[in-house]
């Protein structure tokens, strides 16, 4: 058994714990960073679909201390956000232990110290960290959701979780049903109807459409204007542009966009040019399934039944940080999910932080990392006064 010490343990080298690790090493900190994958940001290298970029600015995409090129587009692609991800890495002196899966995690009172216990997937080589300070990195996207549908064992075509899909080559000239429409199934959708397959999208709960440059303004007038006058003024620019969705099977919530996402983490859809090809009716959009009734055939609630060949179900991820944190300092709940309400949900009990759990995307992790750093140099340095 291998013992590393250390002053703070990293677990996930996804953009949060490569952000709040570039931070402590500008500070000085000694730290380590623990990565089940053999790469950082293993969700955009590896299960990400080859059409996606950034669906924000990118002034408001970057991480600490590092700015994006000025020659890099407004809406950043993704081979060239993992370009950004790569020289982050490297111009921060960033190792971490790649795949190196955490069993374990709890805080010995005794020494007052986070132990941390995790296995060389590689090698079969259990390693010990030891650390004053525990920053949980592994976000909300750690792994896929499926939901369970009556009769889904019965299907007999392609499967796959938005996470494992690429683009749509496969499901050329064939139906396919999209499951979920937030971002993802969005675009999802509209990169199978570029490969000419037959597309359906399940839509279930209402949802706020907007285009980028809304977004981009109405973030920028939520740092003048109220957050209800910048509410109303986006939907009723979006009522213009879009007009009556409701007919296409779209409902706006009764909250604004953006009382949404900062109070439950939902995102507005953000138009990739979908909208359009359910108008001209290229994208169906269809209710919510009921079951699916043999190897080709689904029922939906409005008793509607049709054929597929595919399903693609864009419907989220969920947290483990439960299957491996034996001790939660009062931060995380049943579902992996941070208790405390924004701003101050990052911070537990015993020097337990978390960093990429806001729904705040990649702004939301700027801050985090760097209020994060700024607590721990506090501490540390109090620490070593002692």
């Amino acid at each position: 058994m291998e013992i590393l010490d250390t002053v703070v343990i990293i677990v996930g080298a996804g953009p949060g714990g490569m952000a709040t690790s570039a931070c402590l090493n500008l500070l000085s900190i000694p730290n380590i960073v623990i990565e089940r994958e053999d790469c950082c940001a293993s969700l955009w290298k590896k299960k990400a679909y080859d059409r996606l970029k950034l669906h924000l600015a990118k002034d408001i995409c970057k991480l600490p201390h590092m700015p994006f090129p000025p020659t890099a587009p407004t809406y950043v692609l993704r081979n060239d956000f993992i370009a950004y991800l790569d020289n982050y890495v490297s111009q921060f002196n960033i190792e971490p232990f790649y795949r190196h899966n955490v069993m374990s995690a709890f805080h010995d009172r005794t020494h007052d110290k986070w132990i941390v216990h995790a296995e060389d997937m590689d090698t079969g080589v259990k390693r010990t960290f030891m650390g004053m300070f525990l920053v949980v990195a592994t976000g909300i996207n750690s792994q896929g959701v499926i939901p369970k549908i009556d009769g889904m064992s019965n299907f007999g075509g392609t499967v796959l979780h938005s996470s494992q899909y690429k683009n749509g080559k496969i499901f050329e000239d064939k139906d396919v049903l999209v499951v979920g429409c937030g971002n993802s199934g969005m675009e999802i959708a509209y990169d199978l109807s570029n490969y000419y397959a037959r597309c359906s999208i399940v839509v279930r709960s209402p949802v706020h459409v907007l285009s980028k440059e809304l977004v981009k303004s109405g973030m920028y007038m939520m740092k003048i204007f109220s957050p209800k006058f910048v509410d109303d003024l986006i939907v009723l620019i979006s009522k213009f542009m879009f007009g009556n969705l409701s007919k296409y099977g779209f409902h706006r919530p009764n909250k604004g966009p953006f009382y949404l996402k900062t109070h439950t983490g939902r995102s507005p859809i953000i138009d990739v040019g979908t909208i359009g090809k359910i108008k001209k009716g290229i994208i169906k959009v269809v209710p919510t399934i009921s079951k699916v009734l043999n190897e080709k055939n689904i029922e939906f609630t409005n008793g509607t039944v049709k054929s597929y060949a595919g399903i693609v179900f864009a419907t989220g991820y969920k947290s483990t940080v439960n299957t491996w944190l034996q001790d939660d300092g009062a931060l995380f709940d049943g579902n992996g999910m941070p208790k405390k309400d924004l701003p101050n949900y990052w911070k537990g009990k015993n020097n337990l932080y978390c960093v990429g759990f806001s729904s705040g995307g990649l702004f939301g992790i700027y801050k985090d990392s760097i209020n994060i750093s700024q607590d721990i140099k506090t501490i540390f340095l109090d620490m070593s006064k002692q």
